[in-house]
């Protein structure tokens, strides 16, 4: 399969799968879905402020509601940010907690 998808274009197979009544679409690397025609027009690229108050772009809601419009209220967490939050919750204490961090576990 590997080497048939690699005989034609990205944009080839859509057009001819779209083309046949498979609904398909490429998959992108982050930075190419920022790009992509639909995601421009739509609007839904949204920016959010960071914990440095610094703005990441993130994708919102795919579709727009006349009544109920769609904002990103809040940015996701940074990797690791909820770590002991989760750990807690899981009934590790905050001494198991640190000897885990001392560890280099998380």
């Amino acid at each position: 399969m590997s080497r048939r998808t690699l005989t034609r274009t990205t944009e080839q197979w859509v057009d001819d799968l779209n083309a046949a009544g498979v609904p398909c679409g490429p998959i992108y690397a982050v930075d190419q879905m920022f790009d992509d025609a639909q995601v421009k027009h739509l609007g839904i690229a949204q920016d959010v402020p960071n914990d440095q108050n610094r703005d990441i772009r993130l994708v919102g809601q795919p579709f727009t509601l006349s009544r109920t419009p769609s904002k990103m209220a809040a940015r996701p967490p940074e990797v690791g940010e909820q770590t002991e939050d989760v750990l807690a919750e899981f009934g590790f204490s905050a001494d198991e907690i640190k000897s885990l961090r001392e560890a280099k576990v998380v």
